[in-house]
């Protein structure tokens, strides 16, 4: 810990703040006491150093220390410390070199390769090899595991050709396999996860082993977890992460987070911050805030099951009733951009498609589409998940704004479960909701837009559509896969089989006595991904 925060926290808790907190003792960690409870002696582990630690709130606790099985936000940021990733992700969307260096696809997209680091261990001193990428690939197809295994359908076989080369025999060409898995799939070690006799069963829940730029050694549930830095992690700038320990702690609220962030109890929230706690936030000088683009995007989508909705006129009538600048001003206070009624977002400059425009608001257009389709009076509902804020935020502006060309639109919000069931189901005349992550537009759009697609809630079946999938999905470089998807995309804006609303600008923030955050974009990576926290640094 610097001197500089260890003063500032004890100002911090002198009369004026002491007051507020009194109330929360209850919910604040405390402070980790070196090796006792539960830290054992690891090689794998940096006995200190200058570097200090950094302490990140959350708003979570750990639901599975398994990566390959949980899929939480906390779980993902704890174990993404540990387990690598083959890719990572810039500025552009891009995927780019991580534990891998290079990869490619044979000419007929039947088979591929993917070369790795050499100079990668565990910490338990054993080697990471093409073995390690084997094992995790055949487990997760095996298995089924997680979110990968719906990415690899068309996998068949892998080899470790060396132990820096896997190569790969696929069904069928699938040009985002490889980035799928790369960026996806985190890589565990063979010499303990298969020793157990399910990997979906194994619990991973001590002698943690890592590759990361830090290994947990100590968890106390509902109030910390303690990471710390390992020997040697190649990825770091000096072969090390600059820290030498990162604690995650455990708080019921945001609100609660700000208040220990500005204490000095932590120095970075991991969680995206509402609109108006990051206006607030950003004019506070001890404070540093980042903003990074979402993956995916914000949309309503209208079932075409049911009719009027089947017809295309009454879904252009209701993409016109809506005010898409009002409501990204209004109520996330600019923290958005438009997306130009595309769902080839700008956050992916390698696939946008510069000729998308936004659908323009246009009431007295709405009522002759209406007028032209012969539907009068029409009344829909329109659900939503009640907990979401900003969605509950602007679903009253769409209601009122769709009245002005004569649209009623009745507002359910509902408990997240709730919400989510029907939403399986098809039970809704509008749905209203966000993708977190949509990367991969080769194979996600089948997700989205193909008939049997698992999250088709619209009921889009287009033989065109499903033609332009197959072609973008067996091209092997965006160049090839980039025309069809264009194509695609400006399908679903004519048809408004998807009514795209905007991409979301999340904003975190740390305190500024630390330096070398490296933000990238999503929630999920923000800030806290592992690049970033092995290059974290006392500002001083």
């Amino acid at each position: 810990m610097s001197t500089t925060r260890g003063l500032r926290r004890r100002v911090a808790l002198g009369a004026a703040v002491a007051l507020t907190l009194a109330g929360l003792a209850a919910c604040v960690p405390s402070e980790p006491d070196g090796a006792s409870g539960g830290e054992s002696e690891d090689p794998g582990r940096s006995d200190g150093g200058s570097g200090g630690e950094l302490a990140i709130g959350t708003t979570a606790d750990v639901v599975n220390f398994n990566p390959l099985v949980g899929n939480s936000r906390t779980d993902s940021w704890v174990t993404n410390l540990m387990y690598p990733a083959m890719m990572t992700i810039d500025d552009d969307g891009t995927k780019v070199p991580a534990l891998a260096t290079e990869w490619g696809y044979g000419e007929d997209g039947l088979s591929a390769w993917i070369e790795i680091r050499d100079d990668m261990e565990w910490s338990d001193g054993e080697p990471l090899t093409a073995e390690d990428v084997v094992f995790t690939i055949d487990a997760v197809k095996a298995e089924q595991l997680g979110t990968v295994a719906g990415m690899i359908s068309a996998y068949e076989s892998a080899t470790a050709a060396s132990d820096t080369r896997i190569e790969f025999t696929l069904s069928r060409p699938d040009g985002a396999f490889l980035n799928s898995i790369g960026f996806w799939m985190p890589i565990v070690p063979e010499h303990v996860f298969g020793q157990a006799p399910s990997v979906a069963d194994f619990a991973n829940d001590s002698d943690w082993v890592s590759a990361g730029p830090f290994v947990l050694t100590r968890v106390e549930r509902g109030q910390r977890y303690v990471l710390e830095a390992v020997d040697t992690y190649p990825l770091a700038e000096d072969g090390r992460a600059a820290l030498d320990r990162v604690v995650f702690r455990v708080y019921p609220d945001v609100n609660t987070e700000v208040l220990a962030l500005r204490s000095g109890e932590i120095d970075l929230i991991g969680n995206a911050l509402p609109p108006s706690v990051a206006r607030d936030i950003e004019g506070d000088e001890e404070l540093q805030t980042f903003s990074v683009p979402s993956l995916g995007w914000a949309h309503m989508q209208y079932n075409m099951r049911r009719s009027p909705l089947d017809r295309v006129e009454v879904r252009r009538a209701l993409a016109h009733a809506v005010d898409y600048e009002a409501i990204r001003e209004v109520v996330l206070g600019g923290n958005a951009v438009s997306a130009n009624s595309s769902v080839l977002t700008p956050t992916f400059k390698q696939w946008v498609d510069e000729t998308a425009e936004e659908y323009e608001y246009d009431p007295e257009l709405s009522r002759e589409l209406l007028a032209q389709a012969g539907v009068e009076n029409l009344e829909l509902e329109m659900i939503y998940d009640a907990g979401d804020p900003n969605i509950s935020s602007w679903a009253e502006l769409v209601r009122d704004q769709a009245a002005e060309a004569g649209i009623t639109i009745t507002l359910a919000g509902l408990e997240r479960n709730t919400y989510l069931a029907r939403t399986n189901e098809r039970d809704f005349d509008i749905y209203a909701g966000s993708w977190a992550i949509i990367d991969e537009p080769q194979s996600n759009f089948s997700l989205l837009f193909a008939p049997e697609g698992f999250i088709n809630y619209a009921g889009v079946n287009d033989p065109e559509i499903d033609r332009l999938l197959a072609e973008a999905s067996s091209a092997l470089t965006v160049e090839d896969a980039r025309g069809p998807l264009h194509e695609l995309a400006r399908i679903v804006t004519e048809q408004v089989y998807d009514n795209v609303m905007y991409v979301e600008q999340f904003t975190f923030a740390a305190s500024n006595e630390w330096t070398g955050f490296q933000p990238k974009p999503s929630e999920l990576l923000s800030v806290v991904n592992p690049q970033s926290l092995a290059s974290v640094r006392a500002a001083d």
